[in-house]
């Protein structure tokens, strides 16, 4: 895609590339600290990087015809990894998000439902209702440092509550946001013998984290047994996603969910919808106040519009190529990693049984073949004619798997920046200290810079 612009845009930081020639216990030493700073230049050029991954034959591919192959044409051939596995099931069990087979697509079907943009809109309110209380409460702090990235997390938090159940997350956030922080940092993290034992066999890992999730869905369920205490009037039309997703039956067989499988559905909807909408907003803002005048662009769109349904939020166009933009830069799911099932030829790449198959969005959207200024903040592309390719673009993954919530998380990314960015002006308290992505779970900050905020 060709971009024509006036000004020379900003290029954000991020991770140095690789060397090329990095030795294996190199990359295992960076790998649990930055999965981002094993790539090197090759990566960023080439369609097809095969190598090895752990004893096993691997392939990343940035070539969008063998991805539309592998996520849709033939998706049922490739499962999550051993590792991927383990990173997830103690905090989303046996939930959509990595669910396999005929369990996925029941919960599938039962879900969908819920997250149509009829029920999103629904939602907005709940939205709409905590944004205004954010923006109250960062009134009484303009002019001090404050880190929006811990704003954006609670905030998110709280939407994800509210939405969810109806009720404010004032009593159990800082429980829930302690179980988002003791699993990011340990045992979240990729180790040596997660990824070379089959999931049959239990790392030493794997133990700490059984006990994590016991008390994880001890948890959640506790969260469940208040929202069904509160109850809802017989005859009353669902008032949040866990009215949709309790009511919820199969279309095909009439089943709902167990109260098991709730946890599991309940526990994917926090954690995939707040921390990610979360990391999504506070790069956003970074890039804002590192680009002042895109920054202004987005508050003149908002200037006097009503944002209070669907209809507004698809107005703000240029605030939506923002948030496109920045999850190009900076995609929350930098890594898709898929195990074959048996061997396939993904457009003309033979692939064996076992093989090791890697979608990185982080290399994807930072292609040199697919995007012109790959590295620069340009948001405007996207308000172009000419569309990236389908599979060059890949926030919220492709194919049957592609993310359910991805019409609510974009929902809420557009309206609260727009909300934000119309209420206040953000630049950052220390310019001169670059914030650089990490690659652990999400495309995290490796800190969390301050910011400063006045009103407009």
């Amino acid at each position: 895609m060709n971009i024509a612009s006036v000004r020379r845009p900003i290029v954000p930081p991020a991770p140095p590339r690789a060397p090329d020639d990095m030795s294996f216990l190199g990359k295992l030493a960076v790998i649990r600290q930055n999965m981002i700073a094993t790539w090197g230049q090759r990566a960023y050029e080439e369609d097809v990087i095969p190598g090895r991954f752990f004893f096993r034959n691997s392939f990343i591919l940035n070539q969008p015809d063998a991805i539309r192959h592998v996520l849709v044409s033939n998706y049922e051939n490739y499962t999550r990894t051993p590792a991927g596995i383990r990173m997830l099931r103690p905090v989303l069990g046996d939930g959509l998000l990595i669910a396999e087979g005929h369990s996925w697509t029941f919960q599938r079907r039962t879900l969908a439902p819920a997250f149509t943009p009829r029920a999103t809109a629904n939602l907005v309110p709940h939205m709409t209702a905590v944004l205004d209380e954010t923006i109250t409460k960062l009134d009484a702090r303009t002019g001090e440092p404050i880190d929006l990235r811990e704003v954006m997390q609670r905030m998110t938090l709280e939407i994800a509550g509210r939405t969810m159940f109806s009720f404010g997350m004032d009593r159990h956030g800082a429980t829930l946001r302690n179980f988002i922080m003791e699993y990011a940092a340990r045992l979240g993290r990729p180790y040596f013998l997660d990824m070379v034992l089959p999931v049959s066999w239990p790392s030493p890992m794997d133990f700490a984290r059984a006990r994590f999730r016991k008390r994880w869905t001890e948890f959640v369920a506790m969260l469940i047994a208040e929202r069904r205490a509160a109850g809802k009037k017989d005859g009353a039309p669902p008032r949040d996603l866990f009215d949709l997703m309790d009511e919820a039956r199969d279309p095909e067989t009439g089943k709902g969910f167990s109260d098991e499988q709730l946890v599991d559905e309940v526990a994917t909807m926090i954690l995939a919808g707040h921390e990610t909408t979360a990391t999504a907003l506070f790069w956003a803002l970074y890039l804002l106040a590192l680009d002042p005048d895109t920054q202004e662009e987005v508050a003149t769109e908002t200037r006097g519009e009503h944002l209070d349904s669907i209809a507004d939020i698809d107005r703000q166009k240029f605030t939506r190529a923002v948030i496109e933009e920045t999850m190009r830069l900076y995609p929350p799911a930098f890594l898709v990693a898929r195990a074959a099932r048996e061997k396939d030829n993904a457009a003309g790449i033979e692939i064996g049984k076992g093989d090791i198959i890697m979608i990185a969005p982080w290399l994807l959207h930072r292609h040199e073949k697919l995007w012109d200024q790959p590295n620069a903040f340009v948001p405007k592309r996207f308000m172009s004619k000419e569309p990236p390719d389908r599979f060059a673009y890949l926030p919220f993954g492709a194919g049957p798997r592609v993310c359910i919530g991805a019409p609510f998380a974009q929902a809420e990314s557009v309206l609260a920046l727009a909300k934000l960015i119309g209420s206040f002006r953000v630049e950052l308290a220390e310019p001169t200290n670059p914030v650089i992505p990490l690659g652990v779970v999400t495309t995290q900050p490796d800190h969390s810079p301050m910011f400063r905020i006045t009103r407009r």
